[in-house]
């Protein structure tokens, strides 16, 4: 993610370009050049639609990319925003033969409505707009994080280099000055639509992995909700230490995938009513370097990959599966292996009842005495406990993968006050005094 992307919760936008002195004279002289040009005689003015009308239809494909070829597989959404409708016209008759779905908008406001409901594979943006100009509504969309990655093609009929460099600083993908030459236009549409496309099969593959992840929970009744609130609560714990964006959004995703590695454990082991074996513990540790080995071909998860394969180590080095010890374990590993402890022991599992909020913050600091976790991870992660976490109720997989796109997408605010449809995990509240432990207490199969 980009340095100034927004802040993993907030809703603030935060635009992608120079100093703002500098962007405020270019925005002026953008002003000073559109109302020097309406001055002129009107068969001089550099009007939005001039060079539009010398559109030429069927002009040749010169790039390995046939839109017939799409046809029924993928029709590409382009959003075409500019306040003249004769533009919006000129523009969907250029790329008519492209096979693409076109959605408009006259005003800046009218495609953040449209955006709110639709998600779009490109949006064509003209610089001035009436309501909000097309600099600030495309720095807007580029620190949004639903549509951040929504290629943007600005368009504009004012001259000069700077007016360029100010689009390009807003996030603007690529940028065509008018008049506009179709060939030209349709090249980059295809260009750029490559791109989008090439995205959305990353995110594809995500959603699998995902899914896969979902599927594995849904297989065990006692586990079910447990990546929900896995993800809240390791959120939860980030923020109280004041992690940044792309450390919260890999613990939200850890949630997730950290026992994907279990796809490869018989369901004799996973579901084992009793103690495991020698053997069968010696198998149920494979499963971090299984789940890092199915995950680590996806770049975008490069972040989550420590969390998969060290979220079983020991602060004293007893754990597995490479028996790190201290600060050598990725902090983020040990946020979320406190997490999954504690959704461990307060969940019933086929091999033992569940635990108090009390009994499980007291199991953990004794395994915090013994040598086993951080213990100034613990200290936090009880007072974020006791605080109270807001977690999503337990879903169908379907919508559990929904909750996680919206989540990394900044969308839900887990652990950060209650939002419609969440629910408070555990019910019980902060209690004074000192936490007992539980005794003869044996770790539990997280």
């Amino acid at each position: 993610m980009a340095q100034d992307a927004a802040r993993f919760d907030s809703g603030e936008f935060r635009p992608i370009r120079g100093q703002e002195a500098d962007a405020a004279q270019c925005r002026a002289s953008v002003k000073e050049s559109a109302d020097s040009d309406m001055a002129k005689a009107p068969d001089e003015r550099a009007s939005p639609g001039r060079g539009l009308e010398h559109t030429a239809a069927g002009t040749r494909v010169l790039v390995d990319w046939h839109p017939e070829v799409l046809a029924g597989a993928w029709r590409p959404k382009v959003l075409i925003v500019d306040g003249a409708a004769s533009n919006r016209m000129v523009l969907r008759s250029m790329l008519r033969q492209e096979g693409c779905v076109f959605l408009e908008a006259s005003r800046a406001s009218e495609a953040l409505a449209i955006l709110e409901r639709e998600s779009v594979d490109l949006i064509i943006l003209e610089m001035m707009l009436p309501d909000m100009d097309g600099i600030e509504l495309c720095a807007r969309l580029k620190s949004d994080r639903r549509t951040m990655l929504v290629p943007v093609l600005m368009v504009t009929s004012v001259p000069g280099v700077e007016h360029e460099i100010l689009g390009l600083n807003s996030g603007a993908d690529d940028l065509l000055a008018k008049p506009l030459h179709p060939q030209l236009v349709r090249t980059r549409v295809r260009a750029m639509l490559r791109q989008k496309a090439a995205l959305d099969t990353l995110e594809e593959a995500e959603a699998i992995l995902f899914a896969l992840a979902q599927s594995i929970e849904a297989r065990d009744r006692y586990t079910h909700g447990h990546c929900q609130r896995l993800a809240a609560f390791s959120v939860a714990l980030g923020r109280a230490l004041g992690l940044g964006a792309d450390e919260l959004v890999a613990l939200y995703r850890g949630g997730y995938l950290h026992d994907i590695g279990k796809v490869a454990i018989p369901d004799a082991i996973l579901f084992k009513p009793g103690p495991l074996t020698g053997e069968e513990w010696e198998q149920m540790r494979q499963h971090p370097i299984v789940g890092e080995e199915i995950c680590r071909p996806m770049r975008t998860l490069a972040a989550v990959l420590p969390i998969i394969r060290h979220h079983h180590e020991r602060w004293d080095g007893s754990g597995y599966p490479d028996g790190l010890r201290g600060e050598s374990i990725p902090l983020l590993a040990r946020i979320l292996q406190l997490a999954d402890i504690y959704d461990a022991l307060t969940t019933e599992r086929p091999y033992k009842g569940a635990m108090s909020q009390v009994e499980a913050l007291g199991v953990l600091e004794q395994e915090a005495r013994r040598g086993w976790r951080d213990p100034e991870l613990v200290a936090i992660f009880r007072d974020v406990c006791l605080d109270g976490v807001f977690v999503p109720e337990p879903t169908p997989i379907s919508a559990s993968l929904e909750n996680l796109r919206r989540g990394i997408l900044g969308d839900l605010r887990i652990g950060e006050g209650k939002l419609p449809g969440l629910c408070v995990y555990p019910v019980s509240g902060r209690k004074a005094g000192v936490l007992t432990p539980a005794k003869g207490l044996k770790e539990p199969r997280t």
